[in-house]
């Protein structure tokens, strides 16, 4: 039988951080990242990929800022749905690409995804995900004045925050599990998926939130039986004591180790953190195995021989 991985996707691994965020640029991304990815379809596994969309939503929201004269504003929710289907659209055209110059014939899937969170979740009273693109210090107070709320980003600049709600559930778990089953490549729960809440009466609305990419590839991962969550970041390993003297590259972990290093502070939450406590709570959860590695590094992660390799004990 074969296995599934899940691939969880990075900003690098679709946008660089220094591009101009033309379509062409960010398609010359992804076919970079697709061959990659498409090793391990030759390799026999079912993959279902997810991505982030920070910069893509950001720059919808820019938009609709600078046109809210002349077109109507749309929520965020779905905002995060257009992106899904324009990062989506991407990754299924480069990836079908490849997969046919490679004589293989697994059909590729973009699905829309909503994903339920609880309307109670403490982070709708505490924004703190950082979206769209940086501010300066005074553009930064003119958006506080309009009501949105911004904060410093670890030094880079100022950025909007919006709640992040952990993620529970997806909406179209059914019909996502048949397409995997099938043999078919699915891009699912992009930007970590459309945050969704559900009513006493069943029905589901869509809130003022963003759901991080790498939380929601766990649930993601989780609800499909994945083998392994793969998540593709801007570096090779994760490394403790991150630009220190004394840093050190991590090849394989435990869950205890991983737990304990979180705790010293050594993964932080702007950058590795989310992906380590996405790890964790994949492992600890399953008992199967999650990689945090590159892009350019997929196919030798998988072989064991890269990455950084979080197991249960």
């Amino acid at each position: 039988m074969k296995k599934t991985c899940v691939v969880a996707l990075g900003g690098n691994a679709i946008l660089p951080s220094k591009s101009s965020g033309r379509a062409v640029e960010q398609l010359r991304t992804i076919g970079r990242t697709m061959e990659h990815v498409a090793t391990l379809i030759e390799a026999g596994w079912k993959v279902v990929i997810t991505h982030g969309n920070g910069p893509q939503v950001g720059n919808i929201l820019l938009q609709q800022e600078m046109a809210k004269g002349v077109v109507p504003q749309m929520p965020l929710d779905v905002c995060g749905a257009q992106t899904q289907g324009q990062i989506g659209y991407l990754i299924q055209q480069a990836l079908r690409n490849i997969l046919r110059r490679k004589k293989l014939t697994n059909p590729v899937v973009t699905l829309v995804t909503q994903v339920e969170v609880d309307e109670n979740d403490p982070a709708f009273s505490n924004p703190t995900k950082p979206i769209g693109p940086f501010y300066e210090k005074e553009d930064a107070a003119k958006l506080k004045r309009k009501g949105l709320s911004i904060i410093e980003d670890s030094g880079r600049g100022w950025r909007r925050v919006v709640p992040s709600p952990r993620p529970i559930r997806i909406v179209e778990k059914d019909a996502l599990k048949k397409l995997v089953q099938a043999g078919t490549v699915v891009i699912t729960c992009g930007g970590g998926g459309v945050p969704v809440i559900r009513k006493k009466d069943g029905f589901i609305s869509g809130v003022e939130a963003v759901i991080d990419k790498d939380f929601g590839a766990c649930v993601l991962a989780k609800e499909v039986g994945a083998d392994l969550l793969l998540i593709v970041t801007g570096v090779d390993r994760v490394a403790i004591n991150f630009g220190r003297p004394n840093q050190k590259w991590l090849k394989t972990i435990t869950l205890r180790e991983a737990k304990r290093y979180l705790r010293e502070g050594h993964f932080p939450s702007g950058s590795m953190g989310p992906k380590i406590q996405a790890a964790i709570s994949f492992v600890e959860g399953t008992g199967k195995e999650a990689i945090v590695t590159s892009p350019a590094q997929i196919g030798e992660a998988i072989r064991g021989k890269a990455g950084t390799r979080i197991i249960s004990k």
